[in-house]
């Protein structure tokens, strides 16, 4: 019995563990069209027992950002190039930063070029602590950078969210559900069952 239960308890570890592993900053969509409009959403989950307080991300070259939507207790600043293109935003919090369990969606809006066939996020995760996270990796590397991949243009480019392009964006994001919230249900669902296991294997015996 003693083992059994050890058995569980080495497999709720694991499964906690990759949790945690999967819980990247990501940049949706995860796929648009070229030469469109789009509303890129910076999903921020926080991995450690301290609080995350700045968040930047280097803007690719193939996307020119030109809005921001304001979030509360944050506030943000802009990098540009001689050429006025807007390069990086950085987030601050005014407040205390996204918690353990917490995370934070930053959205801005712009435009993809025409011939643009992928952008690359690298992200800068920094703590309360002063540490900072980069993921500015390959896709499997550990601390990876978002990737969005472009796709054909669809029609002429200049409408602001068409309906085309929306439902672009709409099933992208249905097809990348957020890494973390998928992990820890399926954790939580597994933990029931071990919990039922254990209970069963306690009456037997």
């Amino acid at each position: 019995m003693k083992k059994t239960v050890t058995t569980l308890l080495m497999i709720v570890m694991l499964l906690s563990f990759a949790s945690l592993a999967s819980a990247h900053v990501t940049v949706q969509p995860a796929e648009a069209p070229a030469n469109s409009y789009q509303v890129f959403t910076v999903r921020v989950p926080s991995e450690k027992e301290i609080a995350t307080t700045i968040v930047k991300v280097a803007i690719p070259d193939g996307v020119s950002i030109s809005r921001f939507e304001p979030m509360s207790d944050w506030t943000y600043v802009v990098e540009k190039n001689s050429d006025n293109k807007i390069t990086s935003v950085t987030w601050t919090t005014k407040g205390e930063g996204l918690g353990a369990t917490e995370f934070g969606q930053f959205r801005m809006q712009g435009k993809i070029a025409e011939d643009a066939t992928e952008l690359v996020w690298k992200a800068y995760q920094t703590y309360a602590n002063g540490e900072v996270v980069e993921w500015t990796g390959a896709s499997d590397a550990d601390k990876p950078a978002s990737v969005t991949t472009v796709t054909a243009a669809v029609g002429d480019g200049h409408g602001h969210g068409t309906s085309q392009s929306t439902t672009t964006s709409s099933e992208s994001n249905d097809n990348n559900r957020d890494p973390l919230t998928l992990s820890i249900a399926i954790a939580g669902l597994v933990l029931s069952m071990l919990a039922l296991a254990v209970v069963l294997l306690r009456k037997r015996a």
